[in-house]
């Protein structure tokens, strides 16, 4: 019975079995022998060692009496272990006893990993710089990355419930079980971003509710190919139920119906694909972005009056709104201004052809304090671009008129000169052809002569602007637009997509901070003048001749064709 508690020599050789039971570091485990199988309690083992070891003693026994409880790494460091043929697998379910953990041993075994893991992990890579990697994975990688060895998994675990923002895609073969399984893992989940290729419905809402209690920000996405069965109900359960959530954005809401959603907490809404609500209701006193997007169907019979008289009423913090629909009236327009919503800063109302000056006008009288106006479709003339002007010189940053057949080349100049502020303008297909696109039958020999005139009009358009501060400027379909002169410096983006008829050599550029010109549909000579005038360092003061100003007090660059037309 001494022998059983003799203690090797120092410079004893120790089997390679016992090793690989060292480096495991098990505070507990197996109490049978590592060799023969039989209970370790009062046996000596008559197995012979594979090593060296010239004392029978048992190893597991000295392991378990007598080595320092001292964890193996601060002794052996895991980067300087000899190799072993007993060495763990990577992750292995074939050595794993199946059985329902006891709570104790659970504590025990994080406990231990958490000291294990402190400075190197299980695959010899510093556990700070494991966390680091696997945090920067897609979820596609990372649970893939798991498979690798147990700390890999352990540190993933951790990496899944530390994990505050999600974008996943579903493709059509996933099926909604798994994307619940997986939103199980973030339990710390606060912001959720899901692209979906498949049918949607309201089983998504319910496995995201149940997954993600802190969640914060949601926004479902929508492919061409796949539906979204939600109704407004549904999404009106969920958001009462949802009392941290601040922001929602969802596409493809075809099948809502109605919809009631209250909440003290909300405060961006984005709702695109909306069709013929019979109701909506809006109970979000702390609202403070909406986005509603209406399909372009004929037959949408919403009242968006009642809805826009509502949403004034019920939220008073807005402060940007945004509506699409191809049945904004100036009735509409009228009931938003009767709400008197003082903080409003940003009016988006886009495709509404029977919005007219009567509505800028409106506008203009009860917010003054805009700093984004969008009327994109809208019939406004160069008339509502002057009392826009006469209104909002000191707060309008960003002016979007695309898709105005009435404005032309001298309103937008006009717009250019009064808004010093300005730094995005939308003036998209306004300054173009529409005869050649919608023809107009023949009612005589007059109306064709009319026709052929404004025909005419609209194609020699010239446009000249001068801004210190614009920095982005879209004219994209701007058919008609025949001269192009910019002088802004501090211009970065240009779109002239579509601008056919433009001429190169009545196009001038002088914006040195220009980075991007789309210049798509083009003439071929027209982008080798853009690539010559932005791509080139001297090929501004070069290009164009020199002429002296009426009163010979310095000289200026012109384009032979602007000639009389360019005033600086």
């Amino acid at each position: 019975m001494l022998r059983r508690h003799h203690q090797p020599h120092p410079t004893t050789a120790v089997d390679a079995a016992d090793l690989s039971v060292i480096k495991r570091g098990k505070k507990r485990g197996s109490y049978n022998c590592g060799r023969c199988g039989l209970p370790k309690k009062g046996h000596v083992c008559h197995v012979s060692s594979t090593g060296g070891s010239a004392t029978p003693t048992d190893s597991s026994s000295i392991v378990v009496a007598d080595v320092d409880p001292t964890p193996l790494s601060n002794v052996l460091p895991l980067r300087q272990q000899p190799h072993s043929n007993h060495l763990r697998r990577a992750l292995s379910f074939d050595d794993i006893e199946v059985r329902s953990p006891r709570p104790d041993d659970n504590d025990n075994e994080d406990d231990e990993f958490e000291e294990y893991d402190e400075d190197v992990s299980e695959a010899g890579l510093p556990a700070g710089c494991l966390w680091e990697v696997l945090r920067r994975l897609p979820p596609a990688n990372l649970l893939s990355a798991a498979k690798v060895c147990r700390g890999w998994r352990d540190c993933a675990t951790r990496v899944w419930r530390s994990a505050e923002e999600l974008r996943l895609r579903v493709p059509p073969t996933v099926q909604v079980g798994f994307v619940g399984s997986l939103l199980k893992k973030c339990s710390g989940l606060v912001r959720l971003s899901l692209r979906i290729e498949c049918d949607v419905d309201a089983t998504m809402l319910a496995c995201i509710a149940f997954s993600c209690p802190k969640l914060e920000s949601m926004e479902i996405s929508t492919s061409e190919s796949s539906i979204n069965r939600i109704t407004g109900d549904e999404l009106g359960r969920f958001v009462a139920d949802k009392r941290c959530l601040t922001s929602l954005k969802m596409e493809g809401c075809s099948n809502f119906g109605s919809f009631n959603l209250c909440s003290s907490s909300l405060s961006t809404l984005w709702l695109s694909g909306l069709h013929s609500l019979s109701k909506m209701i809006f109970n979000c006193p702390n609202l403070k972005e909406i986005s509603l997007g209406f399909s372009n169907q004929e037959n949408d019979n919403t009242d968006l009056t009642v809805m826009v008289d509502g949403l004034g009423r019920s939220c008073p913090r807005l402060e940007n709104i945004h509506i699409a629909s191809v049945r904004l009236t100036n009735a509409v327009v009228l009931a938003l201004t009767a709400a008197s919503l003082r903080g409003l800063r940003m009016l988006s109302f886009v495709l509404g052809s029977e919005i007219t000056d009567a509505s800028v006008a409106a506008i203009a009288s009860s917010y003054s304090n805009l700093e984004l106006l969008d009327l994109s479709g809208s019939s406004i003339s160069d008339s509502g671009i002057g009392m826009i002007c006469n209104v909002f010189p000191e707060t309008l940053r960003r002016l979007l008129l695309a898709l105005c057949p009435n404005i032309t080349s001298s309103g937008i100049q006009f717009a250019t000169a009064q808004l010093p502020l300005l730094e995005l303008m939308d003036c998209g297909m306004t300054i173009c052809d529409l005869n050649s696109n919608n023809q107009v039958p023949d009612e005589g020999n007059d109306s064709e002569s009319n026709k052929v005139n404004m025909r005419s009009h609209l194609i020699h358009q010239k446009l000249i602007i001068k801004h210190g501060r614009l920095k982005k400027l879209s004219l994209w379909g701007c058919s008609g637009l025949d001269a192009l002169y910019l002088n802004c410096p501090e211009l970065n983006d240009l779109n002239l997509n579509s601008c056919g008829n433009l001429h190169p050599e009545r196009l001038l550029l002088q914006c040195p901070k220009l980075e991007s010109v789309h210049a798509s549909g083009c003439q071929d000579m027209l982008i080798g003048a853009i690539e010559s005038q932005v791509f080139r360092e001297d090929t501004v003061q070069n290009q164009f001749p020199f002429k002296r100003m009426a009163d010979s007090s310095k000289r200026i660059q012109v384009p032979n064709s602007l000639g009389q037309q360019v005033i600086l």
